[in-house]
């Protein structure tokens, strides 16, 4: 690729001003410091068009989360808040990423107490004060995805559940505090898993974050485990989420036999977790969906 030709992100600029001061750094990056590690692919480096088109999805990602937010209580069925998510999105001009995703029955993903992930909305499930709740959602806006969760507590929780509800957003905003341009992906998961086992819990190491984009689950693969200073390069334009699954009991989930979905903690102990889409930028990390 010379200078004057279209550089290859995909952003219709000249190379000269777009990407090859970019390539020439990772280029000149010197092997000691790589230390034999992973340089990203250039498919999932972001342009300027890619990473508005995130933050548009975003916005209405984001306005769906504080909806179910307002709305969640003591007494409401899951079904209804996935209906209200579900509604928001498509008024907005939004898909409701989950549904029919791999087989996948609903719009978001509803997660109570020992549920880990992917618990499916019903109309039968009805919540009670007490209970922890994670509510996943992802949209696609003109192609372009965002996803992020958070934690709601119900009422009143216990000391202990409050207290894993709070850590488990503590080790999201660490693992996003670890990521620094030109930093590796292991910096995320040694930050998530010290901060996790300091107090007693585990990181579940069966799922994890992933690349954001024009698919739902991009490259790379975000362990919230790990060492730092291995795994992939970290670098500008590139899009992913951290969202640490933190037990109270061991890190061994079993998926749901009649619905094979639902993730459970094996133990049936107390699991929380928090998500946000994050994009690298030269200077640190700006989220996108949260």
């Amino acid at each position: 690729m010379t200078r004057n030709d279209l550089c290859w992100c995909g952003s219709g600029r000249k190379y000269k001003k777009c990407h090859l001061s970019f390539d020439e750094k990772i280029k000149n990056i010197p092997l000691d410091i790589l230390k034999g590690q992973v340089r990203p692919p250039k498919s999932i480096i972001k342009n300027d068009i890619d990473i508005e088109g995130i933050r548009k999805s975003s916005t209405i990602n984001n306005a769906a989360l504080d909806l179910v937010g307002a709305n969640i209580k003591v007494g409401i069925d899951t079904e209804t808040l996935n209906q209200l998510a579900h509604n928001f999105i498509i008024e907005q001009g939004g898909i409701p990423a989950c549904l029919n995703f791999e087989g996948y029955p609903k719009s978001i993903c509803i997660s109570i107490n020992d549920v880990v992930c992917h618990g499916i909305p019903s109309k039968k499930t009805i919540l009670k004060d007490g209970d922890i709740v994670n509510v996943d959602i992802t949209t696609i806006l003109d192609g372009y995805y965002a996803d992020a969760s958070r934690m709601f507590i119900v009422g009143k929780a216990s000391v202990e559940a409050e207290t894993l509800v709070r850590v488990a957003k503590e080790c999201m905003e660490l693992g996003i505090a670890a990521i620094k341009p030109w930093g590796f992906l292991g910096d995320i998961g040694a930050a998530v898993e010290a901060h996790a086992h300091a107090h007693g819990y585990s990181v579940v190491t069966e799922l994890g974050g992933h690349g954001v984009g024009k698919q739902f689950h991009e490259e790379p693969f975000v362990p919230h485990t790990g060492e730092k200073n291995t795994g992939m390069l970290l670098v500008p334009g590139m899009v992913l989420t951290v969202e640490p699954m933190i037990n109270i009991g061991k890190y061994k989930v079993i998926v749901d036999r009649k619905d094979n979905w639902t993730v459970y903690t094996k133990d049936h102990s107390l699991s929380a977790q928090w998500e946000k889409t994050l994009l690298i930028t030269e200077d640190g990390v700006e989220a996108l969906s949260e």
